[in-house]
């Protein structure tokens, strides 16, 4: 496994770790937070075959033309890195409109469930 992969499988699980522990004090920055921790995962798995992108759009636009089109994963995971990135937009830059802590907690459930799919298809990156 590349070092790259798992740097930026370690700014996954610390970013989900951060979205947990900061649910009840700022849904907008567990949202964040989350989205951060599905995007670090997913550039992970890319960065294990050899890619890289330096737009989160094109980040987005690989899950879903070459994950999810291609079957390699299931249309809900697509479904929840998009909810995650509209989510993040809004804790950032959503001015008067902020997260709910019931989005924020389903923001992170989703974060997990991306990270799982992740780990169970790249059992090389480990737990830790």
């Amino acid at each position: 496994m590349n070092r790259y992969a798992a740097d930026l499988w370690e700014r996954a699980l610390e970013a989900l770790k951060t979205a947990e522990g900061d649910l009840s004090v700022s849904p907008d920055a567990a949202a964040s937070r989350a989205y951060y921790a599905a995007f670090y995962a997913v550039s992970a798995l890319f960065a294990l075959e050899g890619r890289d992108f330096s737009k989160h759009t094109q980040v987005r636009a690989a899950v879903h033309r070459d994950l999810v089109k291609t079957g390699r994963w299931p249309r809900e995971r697509g479904e929840d890195f998009s909810f995650l990135l509209r989510l993040r937009e809004t804790g950032d830059y959503g001015g008067s409109v902020h997260v709910s802590e019931g989005e924020a907690r389903e923001a992170t459930t989703a974060a997990s469930r991306i990270l799982d799919l992740v780990r169970t298809t790249h059992p090389e990156l480990g737990e830790s």
